[in-house]
């Protein structure tokens, strides 16, 4: 049951990441899910389980991931 979980944060922070970050960004949901994920991953390991805190933080993280996911294929698109 935490596996839905861990995929409905990952939504919701993906999707927040993709939000605060300025600019157009190539990704699918899949992709938003997949940076989301490991965002919540890291934070929790980061941070621990301190609820909210960890979510800001896992917000943080995700819209630095987005930022480098949106660079890395801007560049590979462009060649």
């Amino acid at each position: 049951m935490w596996i839905i979980g861990l995929i409905i944060a990952g939504l919701i922070v993906g999707a927040l990441g993709r939000l605060f970050h300025p600019g157009r960004d190539p990704m699918g949901v899949l992709a938003t899910i997949g940076i989301g994920i490991a965002s919540v991953i890291v934070a929790g390991l980061l941070i621990g389980h301190h609820g909210v805190l960890t979510f800001i933080v896992a917000i943080g993280i995700g819209v630095l991931l987005v930022a480098l996911v949106g660079r890395f294929t801007a560049r590979r698109a462009a060649t």
